[in-house]
């Protein structure tokens, strides 16, 4: 899938940042900047977009007032250096609200939020008649040492979460990929069909468990522990085989 977007923000530096960073998310195709809410409008009016990076602030007509008269069809994603606008910006049902000077970790997070938000929709508009086929993704693109990784869900062996990084252990290298991202962002990423979170620190692929010794998962000479919160989940798993 592929989500067209714009940028508005009347900081002209803004905008390129932000520009720059769209040009390396490999699912996010830039159709406009603007530097002003009444050109945006005019621009979106004859170049319809699915997401708008939107700053809040701004001369004549602010953000939220230019997020109140696009189609209901263009999710919003705020960009703002003033937290007070957060319940205003939720209020107008944004998908995401980021907080200036944004860094290249929050605007990839958002923009997954967003992707998944327009995959759901694209899965809850299928003809009724027709049976749901849900498509798993195959791969994830994940920030590793100001690079854009992509990797297949099908070598992960299991995740480790470091406060705000997460190593991904994979079947092709034998040093973890570093990331910086959270287990709660990287969680949703990941289809619950195919991977299990087993402990506050540990998400495993269920289709590479071989052995659990003791409440813990065994890979190799790892030893992955089962968290109490998460037991019960887990037997359930374990049951359903």
């Amino acid at each position: 899938m592929i989500i067209k977007c714009a940028i508005v923000d009347d900081e002209p530096l803004a905008v390129e940042l932000l520009a720059s960073y769209v040009s390396k998310i490999p699912f996010l195709e830039l159709c406009g900047k603007y530097t002003n809410a009444t050109d945006a409008l005019h621009g979106i009016s004859e170049q319809p977009v699915d997401l708008m990076f939107l700053d809040i602030q701004m001369p004549e007509l602010n953000g939220l007032e230019l997020s109140k008269m696009v189609p209901e069809s263009t999710r919003i994603v705020f960009t703002t250096a003033f937290d007070r606008y957060a319940v205003d910006s939720f209020r107008v049902n944004a998908l995401d609200y980021l907080l200036k000077p944004i860094s290249y970790a929050d605007f990839l997070e958002a923009s997954n939020k967003a992707m998944q938000w327009f995959q759901l929709v694209q899965q809850n508009e299928q003809p009724a008649a027709a049976p749901a086929v849900e498509e798993e993704p195959r791969s994830i693109f994940v920030k590793s040492e100001y690079k854009l990784l992509q990797i297949n869900l099908d070598d992960i062996r299991y995740i480790e979460g470091l406060k705000d990084y997460v190593k991904i252990y994979t079947e092709q290298s034998p040093h973890p990929i570093l990331s910086l991202m959270n287990m709660k962002a990287i969680e949703q990423l990941l289809p619950t069909s195919r991977f299990i979170r087993v402990h506050r620190s540990f998400i495993v692929q269920k289709s590479k468990i071989r052995e659990i010794e003791r409440n813990r998962i065994v890979f190799g000479d790892v030893y992955i522990p089962i968290g109490d919160s998460y037991k019960q989940a887990f037997q359930d798993f374990i049951n359903a085989k």
